[in-house]
């Protein structure tokens, strides 16, 4: 149908919802707007659906999540009948509208006679990844929209081993969701005839403390925090989101005690009142925890987002100001950590594996290197994380040690099977309190290791194209870079062009090799320095996203030459 037809269906369906009838009537006179919302349905692909909240089958509101649930619903009833009565975990952040679209989930699977388990209130991402684990069910279902604005909400789907949904499943998925035409005539079943007998369990602490007795396992020197964590003073923000009571308990479980939330970022908050972004990723997520932590004379400032799965952190430096570090950079220093620790400790295997994604940086892959640990490259996404643990575990090929992505995700020990911000609390807590006890501090073992390894400079670009001609305008981009393929950079010349969606290594001298991970839609540039450049669209949001990873003798050139090849992308991008 037209966005025109689309539109007059919801105009004139009378048991529309009342927030979405008001919004509809606002939109009346503003076509542009009614194009956007009901020109075409909300993408759903590997990692689910992220939208702006509002009225239209382009938006998040309760019948783009019914039809989503309906998806998985038809498809689990292709299942045999204990695979299905399995059931699904639930889980939900502080959004807007959240908690709403949790227990509408679980009335849609509950129509099907499909048992779900759903949480008493919000909780992170990781603790659902666990849940799923523990308790056997066959899917997940979170409803977050991770570090976005507050317009935005989200939904991901989980599969049985915690991590999200394979390609194979979620495909499946995707199709029965285009299946179903009427919106509307989603089934959902009462919630309290499914609390009565029993399809649908309230879950809540008893799965808190087996997930935090899992936690407890992630500190590696307890002598270390027991004798540090008394004095070594650390601010904590969860921006309003999941981390506060998980984040809190793991602190204090694993020895640190002199600790402090951010007050005005410790109770969950939709409006996400007190930043622009929360997303500890941005600079200015910090500010509140900075003027806290001066204050206070904090040693380590850590951030993470609204369901905890990303973490970020600050250092004080001796002039009282703070320095933030990249999710590059954190996960260099807690893979170095652990590889030191477990190598004293005598527990780090013969056959240790760390793993990352494709557009993250080579400084951990060097740290890895000098403890003959093998580093393994994946796709964007930590499903594939994920996938690469599962291998691990069915043929014994590896011990996995540590997962990351430059987008401040970090996995330690694999009983979750996504980033996990919580583990990475306690952990970049430790790491903060073995360099305390030197007379030093976060940064400056960052420094040591920039002086072993050399000094690396990276930067992600985020491009935003919204609306109707946005995805139109990010296909002509990765066209443009295929097709018009620069052959140098700033000076430094392309020896290599990796293009997953062929699968396929070009080198300068015209020899090709293959490329042996999945198909995406990803370019990577390898240039004669040592310089990579890739270019990807966003898998949940309508940007382009361009990285560059560099490195030199020394952090100021090491930082100059970032700037060059940025400014290289960037001159092709618009010319």
């Amino acid at each position: 149908m037209s966005w025109e037809e689309n539109y007059q269906t919801w105009k004139n369906n009378p048991e529309l919802a009342a927030d979405l009838k008001v919004e509809l009537d606002q939109l009346a006179n503003n076509q542009e707007a009614l194009e956007d919302a009901f020109y075409e349905p909300l993408s759903f692909g590997t990692a689910g659906m992220r939208g702006i909240l509002g009225v239209g089958i382009n938006r998040m509101n309760i019948y783009t999540v019914r039809q989503a649930t309906e998806g998985l619903a038809t498809f689990m009833d292709t299942l045999d009948d204990a695979t299905k009565q399995r059931g699904v975990a639930i889980s939900y952040d502080s959004r807007h509208h959240s908690q709403e679209f949790a227990f509408d989930a679980a009335r849609v699977l509950g129509s099907h006679g499909i048992p779900t388990f759903v949480f008493e209130s919000l909780r992170p991402t990781p603790e659902l990844s666990f849940t799923v684990r523990h308790l056997h069910t066959y899917a997940g279902i979170m409803i977050t929209a991770s570090h976005n604005p507050k317009q935005y909400n989200g939904y991901k789907i989980y599969g049985e081993d915690g991590a999200q949904m394979p390609p194979q499943e979620s495909d499946m998925i995707t199709k029965y969701i285009r299946q179903v035409k009427d919106i509307f005539g989603v089934k959902v079943a009462d919630k309290d005839a499914l609390i009565e007998d029993g399809t649908l369990k309230i879950i809540g602490d008893e799965v808190d403390k087996a997930y935090l007795e899992e936690v407890n396992q992630v500190t590696i020197n307890h002598e270390l925090v027991a004798e540090e964590g008394k004095t070594m003073k650390l601010i904590f923000t969860p921006l309003h989101g999941t981390g506060a009571m998980l984040g809190e308990k793991a602190l204090k479980q694993a020895g640190f005690e002199n600790f402090t939330m951010v007050p005005q970022q410790a109770e969950p908050d939709p409006e996400f009142s007190t930043v622009k972004k929360p997303n500890p990723e941005d600079p200015a997520a910090f500010d509140l925890a900075i003027e806290l932590g001066k204050k206070e004379g904090a040693d380590l400032l850590i951030g993470v987002d609204p369901d905890a799965d990303r973490l970020g952190a600050a250092v004080r430096q001796p002039d009282g100001e703070y320095k933030l570090l990249t999710g590059n950079q954190i996960a260099a220093i807690l893979l170095n950590y652990i590889l030191t620790a477990r190598k004293n400790a005598g527990t780090l295997p013969s056959n240790a594996v760390a793993v990352k994604s494709i557009v993250s940086s080579e400084f951990a892959t060097k740290v890895a290197a000098n403890f003959n640990v093998k580093m393994i490259n994946v796709l964007t996404g930590f499903k594939f994380i994920a996938e690469q643990i599962k291998n691990f575990e069915a043929d014994g090929s590896h011990t996995f040690m540590f997962g990351f992505e430059e987008s401040y995700g970090y996995l330690i020990r694999p009983f979750v099977r996504d980033k996990d911000a919580i583990q990475s609390l306690v952990m970049l807590a430790e790491v903060a309190a073995f360099y305390k006890k030197q007379g030093m501090n976060l940064y400056d073992g960052l420094q040591e290791l920039f002086k072993k390894y050399g000094y690396f400079a990276e930067k992600t670009i985020s491009l935003t194209f919204d609306g109707v001609e946005g995805a139109k305008e990010i296909e002509d981009l990765m066209t443009k870079f295929r097709e018009e393929s620069p052959k140098e950079f700033a000076g430094y010349r392309v020896v290599a062009l990796e293009d997953f969606k062929k699968s396929m290594k070009t080198n300068a001298d015209g020899t090709v090799e293959e490329i042996k991970i999945p198909k995406s839609n990803v370019l990577k540039y390898l240039l004669e320095d040592g310089t990579w450049i890739a270019v990807r669209p966003s898998g949940t949001e309508p940007k382009i996203k361009f990285y560059i990873g560099t490195q030199a003798d020394s952090q100021d050139e090491a930082f100059a030459k970032r700037q060059q090849f940025e400014d290289t992308v960037m001159a092709f991008v618009k010319g």
